[in-house]
């Protein structure tokens, strides 16, 4: 079952933008993002070169330590940016640095292998990820300025010939839009093509002892459990200072009016209705509440009317597209719902934004949200945001959670959490 709402743009135009804009413009970044990497990986590479060619004279078994640590950290790094992007990548045991051990290692061993293809075929995707978007820029607006530019610059973004008549220039034109053309339909598949590498040489081998792994979901445990019991204060606090204050006030209208009929029965009347009020207003709180545990909407309607309904409460305007055609485990909809409700709660208090996106979408037995607006960004989570709860649920699922927040904004809160948990 899919949704789309959007008051403002209609049904083709947002599909389109995000099955394939979308899609794409994560792609570019992710390219982007693995250039950085594969840079590093190529200086690596040489280092490791110059030790291999230095170490029959001394000089490279000397090098060897410290190449190998470099190897391991960049190693490191690209799990931790490949989990930023998909699925978490497990890390291995930490590898020996010692040659001797090294030599023998399975894990320095794939790290190698990774590290020579990230190095060549990762760098050459990447330049190719950040060129094509330049390349599309130039030549696309190339007939709104290049009667204004020097003959030599004048060319398209090949180099090939000068352009000296509106015909040729129109062409230029045209050859940016074949350049949007190619970054719409394959830079995604780049993307999956220069992370394919890490996430298959990086991962955790079977060789590898899993007691790192039982540490990690012992602590994603602890998580849950401290975040268990913050939802249980969370209610006691509701009842104890909203609902119990209500009913108490009820008991001692009705019992001042009880006392109050024979005298005055207009008065009696009077505090009767005030009662009647404040009984209204703790069941109101009480429906509060019982939605805060557990929202009926999502048994009634499944997560995408729970969205729905976020969505149309939400202070900020906000578009939402759901597309999850299989109902999720109920704790992973709960999690879901309220990760998406925390995060429209602060665009509303925080942000400035004048409009907001949920995307949800349900692919491989995962479930992917993506929360975006158009605010002022800079959101922390160490600033007292509920983004530090959001992080414990997801990590009780074992998901995964990205937040990118530059200064001046957007703001991107992207969740990935498996389906049947």
């Amino acid at each position: 079952m899919a949704i789309r709402e959007d008051a403002a743009a209609s049904g083709p135009r947002a599909g389109f933008k995000d099955i394939v804009v979308r899609p794409a413009t994560a792609a570019i970044r992710q390219l982007a993002s693995g250039l950085g990497s594969a840079l590093s990986a190529l200086f690596v590479l040489l280092w490791l070169a110059v030790t291999a060619v230095t170490g029959p004279i001394g000089v490279g078994l000397l090098m060897a330590p410290a190449v190998l640590r470099a190897l391991h950290a960049l190693a490191g790094r690209e799990r931790d940016r490949l989990g930023r992007w998909g699925p978490e990548v497990v890390a291995p045991e930490p590898p020996p640095t010692q040659l001797r051990l090294a030599l023998v290692d399975p894990t320095t061993r794939r790290e190698l292998r990774w590290l020579v293809r990230h190095a060549t075929l990762g760098f050459l995707l990447g330049v190719l990820g950040v060129l094509l978007p330049i390349s599309a820029l130039r030549d696309g607006t190339f007939p709104l300025w290049w009667r204004f530019a020097p003959e030599e610059v004048a060319t398209t973004s090949l180099g090939l010939g000068n352009v000296q008549s509106w015909p040729a220039a129109v062409a230029v034109g045209l050859l940016g839009l074949g350049w949007t053309a190619i970054i719409l339909g394959l830079t995604p598949g780049m993307a999956r093509l220069q992370a394919r590498p890490g996430r298959r040489l990086l991962v955790a081998g079977p060789e590898t002892d899993l007691s790192l792994r039982v540490a990690e979901l012992t602590a994603t445990r602890a998580a849950a459990l401290d975040a268990h019991a913050t939802e249980l204060r969370r209610i006691e606090r509701s009842l104890h200072d909203g609902t119990q204050n209500r009913l108490v006030s009820v008991t001692i209208l009705l019992g001042a009016a009880r006392r109050m009929v024979a005298r005055d029965l207009a008065g009696a009347d009077e505090v009767l209705e005030r009662a009647h009020s404040t009984a209204e207003q703790a069941l109101a709180e009480l429906r509060a509440v019982a939605r805060g545990i557990l929202p009926p909407v999502l048994a009634d309607r499944g997560l995408t009317g729970a969205l729905s309904g976020l969505a149309a409460n939400c202070a900020v305007p906000c578009r939402i597209d759901v597309d999850v055609p299989e109902r999720c485990a109920a704790s992973v909809e709960a999690t879901a719902y309220f990760v998406v409700a925390e995060a429209l709660t602060n665009i509303a208090k925080h942000s400035g934004a004048d409009h907001a996106t949920v995307t949800a979408r349900s692919r491989g037995g995962r479930l992917h949200l993506c929360v975006e607006d158009d605010g002022r960004g800079g959101a922390d989570e160490d600033g007292g945001s509920g983004l530090t709860g959001i992080r414990r649920r997801i990590a009780a699922h074992d998901g995964n959670l990205s937040l990118t927040s530059p200064s001046g904004g957007p703001t991107t809160l992207e969740v990935d959490l498996p389906c049947g948990s």
